[in-house]
């Protein structure tokens, strides 16, 4: 049965994403399918995916189980650095449409900046061609810092969205503000950090003692008070449904700014001048 849905967050070229969707890295085709018929019937209408999961196929089969109009249900997908250039970027959207068995995707990424090949603005031109025609609703980046990111805005070019790794251990404050100065939505991967140990934190456990909530919502309702969009991954049914419960509670802003004291900068984070697929 469909409960809760997220709230809505405005991009600029006028589509609305969910705040709180389900991320899909790094189950099998399978075990997204499953997942992800699950979470729409729970209430999720955001989905995330990418080229490089291997598991696009398994979303599409997961979205037609659910019996859901196309319509209602927000799908975003990412390509790799091969495509990278103008026409690639339409074979790559191709492809990507194919293994989803949809006619269009909501929300089209370039997964990683991979600035060594230097062709991410080409390649963001040829997205800008793709939402002119209307087969993809919104565009964006994913993992792009502000160099990267300033390039585009050099060619008179701004994404919908820039998806990064943001917890309160990795707040990106100066992506935030930049995405917030050119009203480019932040969107944040592993948005309950890697590994667990984020989850605890003294600072999160005393809040999930206090709101009697888990460690997991009190992290996706700091992310989702600020206007982040989140993406946690999950494949099993009782975390599913936690995950989605963060709309009905709030922290305060003393304790939004208490979770974010927690950042230890991005010595630890994937760096996009050096990784990328």
């Amino acid at each position: 049965m469909t409960g809760q849905t997220a709230p809505l967050l405005d991009l600029r070229n006028g589509a609305t994403i969910p705040l709180l969707g389900l991320g899909t890295w790094p189950m099998d085709n399978a075990e997204t399918a499953d997942a992800v018929e699950h979470a729409l019937g729970l209430g999720y209408r955001l989905i995330d995916t990418a080229e490089n999961y291997g598991n696009e196929a398994g979303v599409g089969e997961g979205v037609r189980r659910s019996g859901l109009p196309r319509k209602d249900v927000f799908i975003t997908t990412k390509f790799n650095k091969e495509w990278h250039s103008y026409d690639g970027v339409r074979r790559a959207f191709e492809a990507g449409t194919g293994r989803l068995g949809v006619e269009y995707v909501d929300l089209l990424l370039i997964h990683w900046p991979n600035p060594g090949q230097d062709r991410y603005v080409d390649a963001f031109k040829g997205m800008a061609a793709l939402l002119e025609e209307g087969l993809v609703r919104a565009v964006g980046t994913s993992n792009f810092k502000p160099a990267h990111l300033q390039r585009l805005f050099d060619a008179g070019l701004v994404p919908d969205v820039n998806q990064i790794q943001l917890d309160p251990r990795h707040t990106r404050a100066d992506l935030v503000e930049l995405h917030r100065g050119h009203d480019i939505a932040t969107e944040a991967w592993s948005p309950l950090g890697r590994g667990g140990s984020l989850l605890r934190e003294p600072a999160i456990t005393a809040l999930a003692d206090k709101y009697n909530r888990t460690p997991a919502q009190i992290v996706l309702r700091w992310h989702t008070q600020q206007g982040f969009v989140a993406i946690p991954k999950s494949g099993r049914p009782e975390r599913l449904a936690e995950n989605l419960a963060v709309f009905d509670f709030t922290l305060d802003d003393a304790e939004v700014r208490q979770l974010s004291a927690l950042d230890t900068g991005v010595a630890d984070i994937y760096d996009a001048d050096e990784f990328g697929h």
